[in-house]
């Protein structure tokens, strides 16, 4: 929650038996500083602070923020965390409190691929646990923040980690009939209840680019998507309870 105060104006009238001569140029001042309250509002606006309870660093005053963690069966910690909100801060300010927040936990900051502009961010992290990214953006009054950080012990012990170069896709069927994905011109069966976890689910690593993806299962109209992969990502597509095709979930 934000609470703006505005300064209090001294009424004219006051201003000639109030001020003598000494304090003539003083109460000018204030008269003259009161009408521009407004405009210097922002420039003393509250410090950022961090808040301690957040699972990636994020400021304590928000209009929104959510947390997306992504996990997988006999790993304990998360493959990929992500957050996101929107601050009533500029941009600039923001930037700064992410720099500062991120630099105590020992993100080093990449200079290839940056983009810094008045009124959006993308900047590249190494993390202690990985490749992390940081992307900021403007709407109203706000500035909007998604920040994500990978972690690649937890995604090589899941065994989704893609080669160099290429993207994991990983296919999974949680529903009671045999599934039938066709992508690239290979086709990859499932039995029922098959591939929840890795080694089971099989994974293939593609070069990057966008590809469609046909589902066939029996007693069901075929479904097509199309998942566009980018090179260190991993990524599952999921048959659900129903023989329904979920939408598709980085992991990593």
């Amino acid at each position: 929650m934000r609470t703006v105060r505005t300064g209090a104006r001294v009424p004219a009238r006051w201003l000639a038996p109030a001020c003598g001569l000494f304090f003539l140029a003083t109460c000018m001042l204030a008269a003259s500083a009161s009408a521009w309250v407004p405009q210097l509002a922002p420039l003393f606006s509250p410090a950022l602070t961090p808040d301690p309870d957040a699972k990636l660093p994020a400021p304590t005053r928000y209009t929104y923020r959510e947390i997306g963690i992504t996990t997988m069966l006999d790993v304990d910690a998360p493959l990929r965390t992500k957050l996101i909100t929107r601050i009533p801060a500029e941009l600039g300010d923001v930037l700064a409190f992410y720099r500062k927040e991120l630099g105590k936990l020992g993100w080093h900051e990449q200079r290839d691929g940056a983009v810094i502009a008045a009124d959006h961010v993308q900047l590249a992290f190494v993390s202690p646990l990985g490749p992390a990214a940081l992307a900021l953006g403007r709407k109203d009054s706000d500035t909007l923040v998604h920040l994500v950080q990978r972690n690649q012990e937890a995604a090589t012990r899941a065994q989704i980690m893609p080669r160099a170069g290429r993207a994991a896709l990983m296919f999974t069927n949680l529903g009671d009939k045999e599934a039938i994905f066709t992508i690239d011109h290979r086709t990859v069966t499932l039995p029922a209840r098959a591939g929840k976890e890795r080694p089971e689910a099989p994974l293939f690593n593609l070069p990057p680019g966008k590809y469609p993806t046909t589902l066939k299962v029996e007693g069901r109209a075929d479904r097509d998507t199309t998942i566009e992969l980018v090179a260190g990502d991993a990524w599952d597509v999921t048959v659900g309870p129903n023989g329904e095709l979920w939408s598709p979930l980085q992991l990593y």
